[in-house]
């Protein structure tokens, strides 16, 4: 295996590691990728799930980089990218800027921000990202191309980037937070707690596979549930009682809000 890498992904941890899995999966050649790890242990995890991967501790020479590490050691992690001869930069840190990315690239670098979501780990990310000054149609579809790997891929302007974060970046935890209550709901009404966990995931999972099939047709979907006062409309009834939907509205702005006070910073 030689030490010079086409793509090097910057950060070997779980979403890092994600993109390889679905890189690899969709055919780019482990020749071509080298991951970048600082932590000595997880390189170690990396060269089992990679074997025929480059597993390095600094940036080997390169052409694009995604860079995956946390939002402070982002700029760093582009000088090092760039010298070590990156002209295309992916980065998926939370709250870091276009205008920041260019900066610590330098302007004969083309920058490109993005921003995935946790089922990515599973193939099941949605992303958006936003292209820099100078980025034009080459850029656009080789940013397309590599998100593509993990989930489904649309581009925005950077200014939706922090409503994104809020709606789809944090959404899975909203979800995770509604099934622990279900859980708990369960377990009230006497179920066992596996039992009650296997039956909320069920729910959730049969729930998102309906809406998937017509990601337009909530509310029908919805009504045709909810049978005149029945169970569900009594259930319904409770949520709507306890204005259950303006929370939900209102844990969007609220991570909206927090991702643009955390680009700012």
């Amino acid at each position: 295996m030689g030490e010079r890498a086409t793509l090097v992904v910057v950060g070997g941890g779980n979403m890092g590691a994600s993109l390889v899995q679905g890189l690899l999966a969709a055919g780019h050649h482990a020749e071509d990728i080298a991951v970048c790890e600082v932590s000595g242990q997880r390189r170690s995890e990396l060269q089992t799930m990679f074997p025929e991967v480059l597993i390095s501790e600094g940036v080997p020479p390169c052409s694009e980089a995604i860079i995956a590490v946390k939002p402070g050691d982002v700029e760093s992690a582009c000088r090092e990218a760039v010298a070590a001869g990156t002209k295309r930069v992916i980065s998926i840190a939370a709250g870091v800027r276009l205008a920041t990315l260019q900066t610590a690239c330098g302007g004969d670098t083309r920058v490109i921000r993005a921003m995935p979501n946790t089922p990515a780990t599973l193939g099941l990310s949605a992303t958006a990202f936003a292209i820099g000054n100078g980025c034009g149609a080459s850029e656009r579809a080789w940013a397309t191309r590599l998100l593509s790997a993990i989930g489904i891929v649309i581009e925005v302007d950077e200014t939706q980037l922090d409503a994104f974060t809020g709606l789809v970046g944090s959404g899975p935890a909203y979800v995770f937070y509604i099934a622990e209550a279900l859980r708990d709901a369960a377990i009230r009404q006497g179920f066992d707690a596996s039992t009650s966990s296997t039956l909320v995931a069920r729910v959730l999972v049969g729930a998102a596979a309906l809406l998937e099939k017509d990601p337009h047709a909530a509310r029908e979907l919805r009504r045709n549930v909810t049978s005149p006062n029945g169970t569900t409309a009594a259930g319904i009834s409770e949520l709507e009682a306890r204005n259950v939907a303006d929370a939900l509205i209102a844990a969007v702005d609220a991570a909206t809000k927090r991702s643009r006070e955390l680009g700012r910073s």
